[in-house]
C-alpha cells in the first residue's frame, strides 16, 4: 500500500513538473528558453550615420490582373483575386490595407502588357481574358471596364492606399520570331485612361511603363533605347496631362528583371524622366521547387541577392540618373510560388530578409508579390484571413523607420540582423531571424565597435559595393544616451517575438509572444503588443524565431 501511494505521489509530481515545463513554452521568455542548446552572440551597430533612408511607405504589396484559370502545375492557386473581379466589400480585406495607414499597391503583373482600357478612344467590345495556350502569357487580350476602375478607385480612397498603376508597354508594337517586341509604344489608350483618372479626381501616386520587358525579358523583351524613348514619352504626357496638378505622379520603369547592361543604358537615357527604377526578383527559383526551405534557411544562399542589390546600387551610382530604386515585385518562388511554403511561416525568414537586405542598399520601396492572389499573397486567397507575412510586413511598416544603420553579427551565421532608427519614437528597432532549428541565441548589442573586419555576416562583406563612407568603419567614440540620467538596467525595450504555431514551419498560423494572430468575427485585425523587458539582459532568440525589439533608451547620432 505505501508503494503504491509513494509511486502515486511520484507520478503526480512528474506530472505537476511536466505541466510547468508544457507552459513554459505556451509563451515567449524573454529571460530563459528550455531545452536545445544556447549560444551567445553580439549584434553590432554603427550609429555615427544611416547608411540609407527607406520611404515611410516602405512595405508595399502588388494586386495582379490573372483570373482564376491561371494555373501552374496543376494547381489553379488565383481564384477571385484579379483587380477585375476582387471582392471590395470585404471587411478583412479592407481592414488588412487600412493597419498601415498607408499601404503602397502596385497594380501589374504579366497580364498588364495585354489590358486594353474601356475609354472612349477603345470603339471595341470590352472582354475578359481567356485562356489560351498559344497566346503570349498563355491568354488573350483582356479589358479594364471604366466601372470598375472607379469602383476600384473608391475602394483605394477608403483605404487610404498608396496607389501604382502600371501601364500596358506592348501597345503597338510588333513580335517578331526572336523574343523581342520592336516599334514605338502607342500611348493613345494610356492616355485616355490617365486623362479620364484625373477629370474623376483620382489620385495615382505613380504610373509604370510595363512588366519584365527589360533585358531578355519574361515572353518578350523591348531594347532599352527604345524603352527609353517611351518613358520619355510617358513623362511627357503626364506632365501635360497633370499640367495643374501638384504633386505629379513619379514615372516608373522597367518593372523587370536586373541586367546591368540594360539598366545602365536605360538609366543614362532617362536621366531627366525617370523618377523611380524597378527591378523584381524570384530568386528562389519556380514555386514547384521541392527544395525551397532548404534554400531559405541557408545564410548564404540568402547572401546571393546582396550581390544585385550592389550592382544595382552601383550603375545608378555611376549613372547621370537620380532616379531612386525599389524593388516592384518580389515573390521569392515564381509561378504562384508554393502552397505551405510561400504563403507559411517559414518565409517570414525569406521575407524580412529581403526587406532588411534592401534597406540596406537604399532600396526606398519593396513590393511583395502579392497582396492576395497566388500562394505567395500576404492575405489567403480564399477566405482573405492574414498569413503570417502579413503579420511580418505590418511589424517592420510599424517598427521600422526610414534611416538604416550598419548591422552585423558575431557568433553563429544562423542569425540575420537588421537594424534601423525607431520608427515615430526615439530608439532604435533591431530585427534578429534565427534560422537555426535547435540553438537559442542570447544577443548582446554593441555599439561603434572596432571589430568590424571579423564580423561574421556575409551580407555585410557585400556592402563593398557602397560609396566609402557606407563602409562599416566602427569607431569608439561613445553614442549611447540614456535619459535623465537613467542606467541601462532601469530602461526597458519592447520585444516581438513571432513563431510558428506548433513549431510548424508549414503552418499558416502566427504566434506573437506566444499568442496567435487572427482576425475576429468583424475581420479586424489583431493588436501586436510587445513584452517590456529589462534592457539591461541580452536578448533571447529561440530556435525558428523572429525578434523585433525596440530599444527607445539608445540614442544615436545617425538617428538625430
Amino acid at each position: 500500500m505505501n508503494l503504491k501511494m509513494g509511486s502515486l505521489f511520484w507520478l503526480m509530481g512528474l506530472c505537476f513538473w511536466v505541466f510547468l515545463f508544457c507552459c513554459s513554452f505556451s509563451t515567449v521568455s524573454a529571460d530563459t528558453v528550455e531545452g536545445g542548446n544556447k549560444v551567445g552572440g553580439t549584434v553590432f551597430i554603427n550609429g555615427k550615420s544611416p547608411i540609407g533612408k527607406i520611404d515611410d511607405d516602405f512595405v508595399c504589396a502588388t494586386l495582379d490582373w490573372w483570373p482564376p484559370e491561371k494555373c501552374d502545375y496543376g494547381t489553379c492557386s488565383w481564384g477571385h483575386a484579379s483587380l477585375l473581379d476582387l471582392d471590395l466589400n470585404n471587411k478583412i480585406l479592407l481592414n488588412a490595407i487600412r493597419a498601415f495607414t498607408p499601404l503602397k499597391l502596385r497594380l501589374g503583373g504579366t497580364l498588364q502588357d495585354k489590358v486594353i482600357y474601356d475609354t472612349e478612344d477603345h470603339n471595341l467590345p470590352c472582354t475578359q481574358f481567356v485562356k489560351n495556350t498559344s497566346e503570349l502569357f498563355g491568354f488573350s487580350q483582356g479589358c479594364l471596364p471604366l466601372y470598375r476602375w472607379d469602383e476600384l478607385n473608391t475602394f483605394f480612397k477608403k483605404s487610404g492606399a498608396v496607389i501604382i498603376f502600371g501601364l500596358n508597354a506592348l501597345s503597338g508594337r510588333f513580335l517578331r520570331t526572336d523574343g523581342s517586341a520592336v516599334g514605338a509604344w502607342d500611348s493613345s489608350n494610356a492616355e485616355s485612361l490617365i486623362r479620364y483618372t484625373v477629370t474623376k479626381g483620382y489620385n495615382i501616386s505613380g504610373w509604370e511603363l510595363g512588366n519584365e520587358l527589360s533585358g531578355n525579358g519574361v515572353g518578350t523583351r523591348v531594347a532599352a533605347n527604345q524603352y527609353a524613348f517611351d518613358t520619355v514619352s510617358l513623362r511627357n504626357l503626364v506632365q501635360n496631362i497633370y499640367s495643374d496638378v501638384e504633386p505629379k505622379p513619379q514615372i516608373i520603369a522597367p518593372g523587370g528583371f536586373f541586367d546591368q547592361k540594360w539598366f545602365s543604358d536605360f538609366l543614362n537615357k532617362t536621366a531627366k524622366s525617370l523618377d523611380v527604377i524597378t527591378h523584381h526578383i524570384y530568386n528562389l527559383g519556380p514555386g514547384v521547387d521541392t527544395h525551397l526551405i532548404e534554400k531559405i534557411l541557408d545564410p548564404s544562399y540568402l547572401d546571393g541577392e546582396a550581390n544585385t542589390f550592389g550592382r544595382l546600387q552601383s550603375t545608378i551610382n555611376s549613372s547621370a540618373s537620380s532616379a531612386a530604386s525599389w524593388v516592384g515585385e518580389a515573390g521569392g518562388a515564381y509561378n504562384s510560388g508554393r502552397n505551405l511554403v510561400t504563403n507559411a511561416f517559414v518565409f517570414s525568414f525569406w521575407y524580412l530578409d529581403q526587406l532588411g537586405m534592401a534597406s540596406a542598399y537604399d532600396t526606398k520601396t519593396y513590393c511583395r508579390q502579392t497582396f492576395i492572389g497566388g500562394n505567395y499573397g500576404l492575405l489567403n486567397t480564399t477566405t482573405f484571413v492574414p498569413n503570417p507575412d502579413f503579420y511580418s510586413a505590418l511589424l517592420w511598416h510599424r517598427l521600422m523607420g526610414i534611416k538604416v544603420l550598419a548591422t552585423s553579427f558575431s557568433g553563429t551565421k544562423k542569425i540575420r540582423a537588421y537594424a534601423h532608427c525607431a520608427k515615430q519614437s526615439q530608439g532604435i528597432t533591431l530585427l534578429l531571424i534565427n534560422l537555426d532549428n535547435s540553438t537559442t541565441v542570447e544577443a548582446k548589442i554593441t555599439f561603434n565597435d572596432t571589430s568590424t573586419s571579423h564580423h561574421k555576416h556575409k551580407l555585410h562583406r557585400l556592402h563593398r559595393l557602397h560609396k566609402d563612407h557606407h563602409r562599416h568603419r566602427f569607431h569608439s567614440t561613445k553614442v549611447i544616451q540614456f535619459p535623465g540620467g537613467s542606467k541601462t538596467s532601469e530602461m526597458a525595450r519592447e520585444e516581438y517575438h513571432l513563431t510558428a504555431k506548433d513549431g510548424n514551419l508549414h503552418s499558416q498560423t502566427m504566434l506573437l509572444n506566444g499568442n496567435i494572430l487572427t482576425v475576429n468575427a468583424s475581420g479586424d485585425i489583431p493588436p501586436l503588443e510587445p513584452l517590456n523587458v529589462n534592457s539591461s539582459g541580452p536578448i533571447t532568440v529561440a530556435p525558428f524565431s523572429i525578434v523585433f525589439a525596440h530599444i527607445p533608451s539608445v540614442v544615436l547620432p545617425a538617428c538625430m
